[in-house]
């Protein structure tokens, strides 16, 4: 028996710790990379509330909690793969993954016509012929 009363409030106490952990480095960095690692952080957090409930829980033949937290576990592996392929491609067109030199999302420079619209028939092939 722990000082908190329970297995159950040690284990909560410590995926709340994580979690604002991941919180506080996700609100903080400005590493595209560290944000993605606080961001893990809870998520790992939020997997640990999942065993523990699952195993102080009324049923823990069920596996429920088990299933979430691999289910939560797959969520992350994907959420990294596509994150961290996101911070590569910002990477090859800034050189930079600080938040705060990114500037693409921001509409800047955005917005570049590749094809002029405007007629101008002085420099079109056929502006002798229309007149």
């Amino acid at each position: 028996m722990t000082s908190l009363g329970s297995p159950l409030a040690a284990y909560l106490l410590v995926a709340a710790l994580l979690f604002a952990i991941g919180l506080a480095g996700a609100l903080t960095r400005r590493n595209a990379i560290l944000v993605l690692i606080g961001i893990e952080l809870m998520l790992n957090a939020a997997n640990l509330n999942f065993i523990a409930f699952w195993r102080y829980g009324p049923r823990p033949e069920a596996l429920t909690g088990m299933m979430f937290a691999i289910f939560s576990i797959a969520v992350a592996a994907a959420e990294a793969a596509v994150g961290l392929g996101l911070v590569i491609s910002i990477h090859r067109h800034t050189q930079t993954t600080d938040l705060d030199q990114i500037n693409r999302m921001k509409g800047e420079g955005l917005i570049e016509p590749a094809v002029s619209f405007t007629p101008q028939l002085a420099a079109s092939p056929i502006a002798g012929y229309c007149g």
